[in-house]
């Protein structure tokens, strides 16, 4: 399959996924049902910014251009593909970058995340035929030519494991942060509470920690973050919540809440679902100082990300800063 014919089927495949589509419509049900951290609102998300930073047709006449891909792939190579699973198609990127490079794949999709992204390779498969001999699905990977595996820290010990001895990409835990500085807007905090809350803070792509100045007001952060009380209708999340605030009241340790997200001093990055840390810094060089760039996926705030874009990566926001593509290319 050349490269223009796979350009015009990933343009019908966005017109599809933005559609109203009977067998679309009833996938994306199928997948809320299946896993019920999809929110319906958050597939629809996560949907619209497929559309608009990976399959619009601007952006990926940008993305040929950049690489130079080829017409067609003159040694093509299997790329045993292991997905994620923790917000609605999180692993379609790699799946495109793949489909891109003119490589074939063997998807080991996650089982919270395997009606989307199956029904898009079924969509593909039914518009080009073709397709069925690039891209299929599998428990095992075994014979693969090169691997791209997102997981836990934990799970990348196996991955290393397996698939060291072949060209490799292996991503572990990763989370984000903000940085304020006490000027933000009503309408930057309002929007940093989406970079919060989003999928349930789910992604690595989430805020999960907040540094501030000393003295730093809360309370108009507090009152934004209200816009998400309604995650308190998930049960799982609530169960979250009961959790974590009792273990802070039994252990007598300070915290703050609105009613649907506690905040805890913490100087971790990392932080549970409905929780959220905070820490102060005095000197903002002082503190990137000591940031951990290995654990950071995105910094917000005036000077970094802006708020409201940790997630709205781009095409070019590749996971951990390791340009996926380009290790396509030159395999």
């Amino acid at each position: 399959m050349n490269l223009q014919v796979r350009l015009n089927l990933l343009s019908r495949l966005r017109n599809h996924l933005s559609s109203d589509h009977e067998a679309w419509l009833e996938a994306k049900e199928k997948a809320a049902y299946q896993n019920s951290w999809f929110l319906p609102p958050f597939i629809d998300l996560q949907v619209s910014q497929v559309c608009r930073y990976m399959l619009d047709a601007t952006v990926l006449q940008e993305v040929v251009n950049k690489y130079g891909l080829p017409d067609l792939q003159a040694a093509p190579k299997s790329i045993g593909l292991v997905m994620a699973g923790n917000i609605p198609l999180v692993g379609f990127h790699d799946m495109l970058c793949i489909f891109l490079s003119g490589h074939s794949q063997v998807i080991k999709p996650s089982s919270k995340d395997e009606v989307l992204i199956r029904f898009i390779v079924d969509f593909m498969i039914k518009e080009e035929p073709t397709v069925a001999t690039m891209i299929r699905f599998s428990e095992q990977l075994k014979g693969c030519d090169a691997y791209i595996a997102t997981g836990s820290n934990h799970s990348a010990r196996y991955f290393e494991q397996y698939f060291g001895k072949y060209p490799h990409i292996i991503r572990k835990n990763r989370t984000s942060i903000a940085i304020l500085d006490g000027k933000e807007t009503k309408e930057e905090l309002d929007l940093l509470a989406d970079d919060i809350q989003l999928y349930f803070g789910l992604g690595c792509r989430n805020v999960t920690q907040v540094w501030v100045p000393e003295n730093y007001d809360f309370q108009p952060l507090l009152e934004a973050l209200k816009k998400y009380d309604y995650l308190m209708d998930q049960h799982k999340y609530k169960h979250n919540y009961d959790y974590v605030l009792t273990i802070n009241m039994m252990n007598r340790e300070a915290y703050m809440t609105n009613g649907s997200i506690v905040l805890s001093p913490n100087k971790s990055a990392f932080s549970g679902i409905s929780n959220l840390n905070y820490a102060n810094y005095k000197d903002l060089e002082e503190l990137i100082s000591t940031l951990d760039p290995d654990t950071l996926q995105v910094i917000t705030g005036h000077g970094f990300t802006p708020f409201g874009k940790a997630q709205c990566p781009s095409f070019f926001d590749y996971a951990d800063g390791v340009d996926t593509l380009q290790f396509l290319v030159k395999l």
